[in-house]
């Protein structure tokens, strides 16, 4: 059966709209729900109080950063969540950016990828009874504390967002899932490869290991729908770092990026920026048109490696426009 979840965006986040969305999602059958966590609302406490408002589909961290929360306090949240949603969280991790985590958290920017690997190794160790000072963590000499609580389940499933070779790895070696961002997706292989690599390492089977990229999905057909995509795919490669620019010149994109990336800097010229995203990049970076070609055109692509979509809901949307959106895009659709 096809699985596909839902990721509603961070920004300008509406909790009740929102909770109405989980709730549709969990009647017509998505496989989970995600939420995002920048310098707005606390996503574990949202978590809660979606699972004490709906009663099957999962609920995922889409993405939580691994410094500013210690890898212990990581272990007893994941823990308590799966305890109150009667298993069904989903862990998702990442590093964020020096900008987030030093600028807004106050904490030192150090070795990320170690960073996440640490925080996988406690989450296990502690879920499943293990001493602390066993996990195996690189960064910290820890004291043999055990969690002193019966976790839900003795493992939740970990997803990390990674987009560099020795970070995506590190996955096929230590996590159950891959969450790509703004990876065409003629290229997923590229990722999986990486994958199989880091599994072989460690002696596991690669495909137990989901690819789940975060996907935009604009079902509006015409003119509005390509502005709302060009916007954001301007937004990702001006605004967001050198993350997506190092990311989509290794695939081609270079010239793009970099004409791109100066006009969105200048703001006399960031109007302009999106009209330079090129068709080829609004193919392969989103889905866009009109509803019944978005559901076929997400079909398709899952035939290029995609496990588990996660689409990303409309922003700034009456509920109306969310209930239609989603139950266009359901599993059974």
């Amino acid at each position: 059966m096809e699985r596909t979840a839902l990721l509603a965006f961070w920004k300008n986040y509406d909790r009740k709209l929102t909770l109405r969305a989980a709730q549709l999602a969990d009647d017509l059958g998505y496989d989970s729900f995600w939420l995002p966590e920048a310098w707005g609302y606390e996503v574990f406490t949202l978590l809660t109080e979606l699972a004490c408002n709906t009663k099957r589909i999962k609920l995922g961290t889409g993405i939580i950063n691994v410094f500013s929360r210690s890898p212990g306090l990581i272990a007893m949240t994941a823990a308590t969540v799966d305890e109150i949603s009667d298993g069904r969280l989903m862990l998702g991790v990442g590093t964020s950016g020096a900008r987030v985590i030093e600028g807004f958290h106050a904490r030192e920017f150090k070795r990320p990828l170690t960073q996440v690997r640490d925080v996988i190794k406690v989450v296990r160790t502690l879920l499943a009874g293990g001493k602390l000072s066993e996990a195996g963590a690189e960064l910290q000499q820890y004291r043999p504390f055990t969690l002193a609580m019966e976790p839900r389940r003795r493992q939740i499933p970990i997803y990390v967002a990674a987009l560099k070779q020795k970070a995506i790895e590190s996955i096929g070696e230590l996590g159950d899932g891959w969450i790509p961002t703004f990876w065409p997706y003629e290229k997923l292989a590229q990722g999986r490869e990486w994958i199989a690599a880091g599994a072989a390492r460690a002696g596991r089977d690669p495909k137990s290991i989901a690819t789940a990229p975060f996907t935009t999905v604009l079902p509006l057909a015409g003119e509005r729908g390509t502005s709302m995509a060009k916007e954001l795919i301007a937004f990702y490669i001006g605004g967001m770092g050198d993350y997506y620019i190092e990311l989509l010149t290794g695939f081609g994109f270079g010239e793009e990026c970099k004409r791109i990336d100066a006009l969105y800097k200048d703001k006399a010229t960031r109007s302009q920026a999106a009209g330079a995203v090129t068709d080829a990049m609004m193919e392969a970076l989103t889905i866009q048109g009109d509803p019944a070609h978005c559901v076929e055109e997400l079909r398709r692509r899952r035939t290029f490696g995609i496990d588990l979509p996660i689409v990303s809901l409309p922003v700034n949307m009456p509920f109306e426009v969310v209930e239609m959106f989603i139950k266009g895009l359901a599993p059974s659709a």
